[in-house]
């Protein structure tokens, strides 16, 4: 695949000089800016960009360092022209930071994963030199999303900074650090209107605005040119329109917005734009221009093993590359807006994307927190407006996992509300707790929406995913469904003849997707399906399946190294690319005389040699199944020829038979079983609790406690999970109840099934044993 520079990719901005900031940083945890801070020698020097739980944060016990640090720089004065304005650009910082020069607070930005800039060109007024110190805090805020997840909210300065010069006149990049110009297309036959708004700061009357828009292969096709006023629109036929198609024709115009005054450019933005139309059928599903494309997809985090969230582009375009290569056709952003470079190569590339804001888990009472999420919203559309690949909005994940808090319906309707005021062109969408009732209002607020289902895992079969949808569009047949979340964990360490759910084995998180991929290939009204998650990602509450700090559900492990064979799978069903791929190589060592081998595929024949012996060939569709072979003592060498016409591919393996088994592939047993932890309280009778008396000895753990609290005692951990488990909707371990944070326990009941129970009389039961137990 042809890699991009990222100088090809971004905005280019010719009038104006852009200085990375990102080299020699003093770096101190654990501190605060103060009028006395100075960077010593007890300060570590750093490049950007740069997390301070790169290690902690994924190494589990959910103890990673979640405080204050500071970074310092000084920065010097560009040698530009004496009426330049001096803006500071940053990436992104995690998740509150307040911005100082010269030890005077100048800036603060509340939330960690979009863009944001600072205007700093007083305090160049008088100096050359100033120094810049950014205060970092990712420490939970009650006005800042997300409030709590399943993943480590890195703190740092993780994306780029640099010192943007531009004229006093320009385009209007610090209004919600956006780019100053947006563009939309509507396509009218075979041509199609191309419109553009240009926001521009202080222009003279003289002042023009020319857009000359070229192909592909840069050759000019048109221009036009109207006055400059703050607000300016203008409009411009393109003959002949070729369409942006997706991975199989990502063609993008090339726009040159420019900002002239008599003979000379002040500023220009070059925009790449996709022309594309689309909709969702609730009976069909998506369509792109006109022809059926379900969405089969990946969700991805942006972190890797060592590093965390401190990406560099080539980490984000070896994850595209990885994307591309299993065959993907759209990507889900989750949970949080990501790096400008990954959205300029999903537009380059032809993945389609679901944006979203970390409105996720639990929403805030704290009336500020709402206003940070309708910010981060709006800072997500302003910022990638432009981006064509992306097409859906995702207003928020799983809000109600924490329970229905009052006011949540309002604030959700009211962000979807502000999408649709600010972009007309794009559907909103949501994706919902699985535990959401079908009959839930919450499912009428965007014009699309999902749910996050984990039957086969979280709990009951994985066949149960189509009795699932079939039940909802029975329910809501015109309503338009997708599965933005599905998965199981799968740890290449542990193997097994006769996988079942929560073994954590490769083998059936292979067998788990062999049915998913299966099912989605049938049935195109499901308008997407995203599996959770591309790659591996820390989370340091997380300790499943003996990894501890990290959620193993990806189909490439954190560090990119090594793809399961859950991979290959979905490159079965999606890729074009031919090839053949021999599963349970991990499971290299045997004890059974005879054994099956599972191979994946996307041709239509492979051929089967073991110990050089031709063993025969297969014709099938995805997976191929060659059973009963006969394995020699010692090593056996295996070798599958995948065969379309002339064309020919091959894999190889040896597997290796002993007298018995290694113990080493079998998942070390813990204190839970697959179920969670053992139910204490089988004979219980919740019928003879009264809920109106109960003792709330604050000296005792009670369900006004916090679930962090509660599970960081062994006792009261054991007895709250236990009970979950007996009277929930779903089977989950106590790792899983430490991301629900400062949530009280009285605030679950969106994990206790009413099928089961009575809610309110299994909290009186889970009060009753917790107050047994002393603090």
């Amino acid at each position: 695949m042809q890699e991009y520079n990222r100088a090809d990719i971004i905005l280019g901005e010719y009038m104006r000089t852009i200085d990375n900031l990102n080299k020699d940083w003093f770096f101190k945890k654990n501190t605060e800016v103060t009028k006395t801070t100075v960077a010593d020698d007890t300060w570590d020097i750093i490049n950007l960009p740069h997390t301070y739980n790169g290690f902690d944060g994924q190494d589990g016990g959910n103890d990673y360092y979640k405080g204050k640090a500071v970074y310092i720089k000084k920065i010097a004065k560009p040698l530009v022209s004496p009426d330049s304005d001096f803006i500071l650009d940053f990436g992104g910082v995690n998740s509150v930071a307040r911005i100082y020069i010269d030890g005077e607070f100048v800036q603060e930005h509340r939330g960690g994963y979009s863009r944001f800039r600072v205007n700093i060109t007083r305090f160049f007024e008088k100096k050359n030199t100033v120094t810049l110190a950014v205060e970092v805090d990712n420490s939970n805020k009650s006005d800042v999303y997300p409030q709590m997840a399943d993943f480590t909210f890195y703190g740092g300065i993780y994306r780029n900074v640099s010192l943007i010069s531009v004229p006093k006149t320009r385009f209007d990049i610090e209004y919600y650090a956006g780019s100053g110009v947006t563009v939309t297309s509507k396509i009218d036959g075979d041509d199609a209107i191309i419109d553009i708004t240009a926001y521009i700061k202080n222009p003279q009357e003289s002042d023009m605005i020319m857009v000359e828009v070229a192909d592909d292969d840069y050759e000019d096709i048109g221009a036009v040119v109207v006055p400059a006023n703050n607000i300016t629109k203008l409009s411009l036929k393109i003959d002949n329109v070729h369409l942006w198609n997706g991975l199989e024709d990502p063609f993008l115009y090339c726009l040159n917005v420019k900002l002239v005054r008599h003979n000379e450019v002040l500023d220009n933005v070059e925009i790449n734009h996709g022309v594309r139309e689309y909709y969702v059928d609730p009976d069909k599903g998506f369509f792109l221009n006109g022809k059926s494309l379900p969405l089969r997809g990946v969700s991805r985090h942006q972190d890797r093993l060592g590093k965390g969230n401190a990406l560099d582009d080539m980490d984000h375009f070896d994850d595209l590359d990885l994307i591309l290569n299993i065959g993907a056709n759209s990507v889900r952003l989750a949970h949080y807006q990501q790096d400008d470079y990954f959205y300029e190569l999903c537009d380059r590339y032809g993945l389609i994307v679901w944006a979203e804001i970390p409105f996720i888990s639990r929403m805030n009472k704290d009336a500020k927190a709402h206003e940070n999420a309708m910010e981060q919203m709006k800072e997500l559309i302003y910022q990638n407006y432009n981006h064509s690949s992306i097409l859906f909005w995702g207003i928020a994940n799983e809000i109600t996992i924490a329970g229905y808090i009052p006011g949540l319906t309002d604030n959700l309707k009211e962000l979807n509300e502000l999408v649709k005021s600010i972009d007309k062109s794009r559907l909103t969408t949501m994706a919902q707790v699985s535990m959401l009732p079908m009959d839930s209002d919450h499912n009428q607020i965007t014009d699309i929406l999902a749910y996050n289902l984990y039957f086969g895992w979280y709990s009951g079969k994985y066949t149960d995913n189509e009795v699932w949808f079939d039940e909802f569009r029975k329910m809501h047949p015109n309503r338009a469904v997708g599965l933005s979340e599905y998965g199981c964990e799968g740890i290449i360490s542990w193997h097994s003849d006769t996988p079942v759910c929560k073994d954590y084995t490769e083998e059936y998180q292979a067998e788990y997707h062999e049915h998913m991929a299966k099912l989605l290939s049938k049935r195109p009204e499901i308008w997407c399906s995203y599996v959770w998650n591309m790659f591996d990602f820390g989370c340091d509450m997380r300790d499943e399946g003996g990894v501890k700090g990290r959620n193993n559900k990806g189909l490439v492990t954190i560090d990119r190294k090594v793809k399961k064979d859950s991979f290959y799978v979905y490159k079965a069903y999606w890729s074009k690319e031919h090839f053949v791929h021999i599963t349970s190589k991990r499971f290299s060592i045997r004890s059974n005389e005879k054994i099956n081998i599972k191979i994946y595929s996307n041709m239509p024949k492979v051929r089967l040699f073991v110990n050089g012996d031709d063993l025969g060939e297969k014709e099938g569709d995805k997976i191929f199944i060659f059973e009963n072979l006969r394995l020699d003592m010692g090593a056996n060498y295996i070798k599958a020829v995948g065969i379309n016409d002339d064309v020919k591919r091959s894999d190889r393996t040896t597997f290796i038979r002993e007298d018995k088994p290694f113990t080493g592939y079998i998942k070390p047993v813990e204190d839970e079983d697959e179920n969670g932890v053992k139910n204490w309280f089988e004979d219980m009778d919740t019928e003879s609790l009264d809920v109106k008396k109960l003792e709330f000895n604050p000296e005792y753990f009670s369900i006004k406690d916090t679930v962090e609290d509660v599970v960081r005692n062994d006792e009261a951990g054991n007895i709250l999970i236990s009970i979950v488990n007996q009277f929930g909707t779903m089977k989950i371990k106590k790792s899983i109840l430490r991301i629900m944070g400062g949530m009280l326990v009285e605030e679950m009941d969106s994990f206790i099934s009413d099928q089961k129970a009575d809610p309110k009389k299994v909290f009186a039961l889970i009060n009753k044993k917790l107050q047994e137990i002393k603090k």
